[in-house]
């Protein structure tokens, strides 16, 4: 920088003065206050260059001269300080490799997709193809395709939510079964995993958002006998090679003939328990053959193809292997509910 002597008794002051307050600067903090008193739009420099209109014409030129070395001597003096603070504070932000390590948490899976998995891996273990479909869906796919009447309780307004532009919410996962047929030809073979929503009130065992599971299998030859041992194959998966699965005759309008199926108890054997309210089962959901005015809408010949088709609720499952007696606890996001899964 130009060296310069200075003239004018403020100017002498006001350096003086600035070097005694540098002495005392210790951090950024006070670094800035010091630049902000000098060089501020209304610090000490500005000012003085507003004195300069007071000096007579022959010591204007001067004193602004003397006035802009100060300046940067001043502003050159400030970033110097910085530039050393920051050196320091580098050395301090150092790692130190002889402290002990920290832990990190792993999170945990949440029981639906604990159960959703185990029932995705049953499946691929038997030849089965995960299929998906839209949630919000259309009257044809989630009813009539399905054949049910227009007069079928399940599209009563108290179990479907309907929305206003004209769609539903999926009541079941079986749309997706039709859509699939809608473009492959058999054999089909596919579950369908995903959330479906009814106008329940929330209790211990109702909830209006829900997961399910269906499948679908489409071939030649293929019979009840075949249905019987997918399910009872699935249920030795998920629960032990100790597993037994009884059928019960029911109706759904979309299978004929129709049952609905139960695995034994796996908390009392098939002695009788609370769980299982002393019967030794505990009921899982619906299954059948699939009807031929079901194959009629997607093209199938019904007198070349069968095929059978079952249901199940994956929240079911998931109280009966892990003894959850509430299902709104699968939506309350309680860690440490969660936590007990990890």
């Amino acid at each position: 920088m130009e060296k310069i002597s200075i003239t004018f008794v403020e100017l002498k002051e006001l350096v003086n003065n600035f070097f005694q307050d540098k002495s005392g600067i210790t951090n950024f903090n006070e670094a800035e206050k010091v630049r902000f008193k000098y060089l501020g739009r209304k610090g000490l420099i500005s000012s003085l260059f507003k004195k300069i209109k007071e000096k007579s014409p022959s010591e204007r030129a001067l004193f602004g001269k003397e006035l802009n070395f100060i300046k940067s001597l001043i502003k050159q003096e400030i970033e110097e300080k910085l530039v050393e603070f920051e050196k320091i504070s580098e050395k301090e932000e150092k790692i130190d490799i002889t402290l002990p390590g920290r832990k990190f948490f792993l999170g945990s899976k949440h029981p639906i997709n604990i159960i959703l998995e185990e029932i995705k891996d049953a499946f691929y273990s038997m030849g089965f193809e995960v299929a998906t479909g839209p949630e919000i869906e259309t009257d044809y796919y989630n009813f009539e395709a399905l054949n049910m009447p227009e007069n079928h309780p399940s599209r009563d307004l108290q179990d479907t939510l309907y929305l206003d532009s004209g769609g539903l919410l999926r009541t079941h996962t079986s749309p997706v079964q039709i859509r699939v047929m809608e473009k492959m030809k058999p054999p089909v073979r596919i579950i369908a995993p995903g959330r479906v929503f009814r106008k329940d009130t929330p209790d211990a065992t109702h909830s209006p958002v829900f997961y399910q599971v269906e499948g679908l299998c489409v071939d030649r030859d293929v019979s009840m006998a075949d249905l019987k041992g997918v399910i009872l194959s699935f249920a030795r998966h998920l629960f032990g090679r100790s597993a037994k699965v009884r059928f019960r005759p029911s109706f759904f309008p979309f299978t004929e003939p129709s049952a609905e199926y139960d695995f034994s108890c796996i908390l009392c054997r098939g002695k009788g328990c609370s769980v299982c309210k002393n019967t030794g089962w505990i009921e899982i959901s619906g299954a059948g053959m699939v009807d031929p005015e079901v194959f009629k809408f997607v093209g199938y010949d019904p007198e070349v193809f069968t095929g059978f088709a079952f249901g199940m609720g994956v929240e079911r499952i998931a109280m009966v292997k892990f003894e959850i007696d509430d299902i709104r606890l699968f939506y309350e996001n309680d860690l440490r509910f969660i936590k007990q899964f990890s």
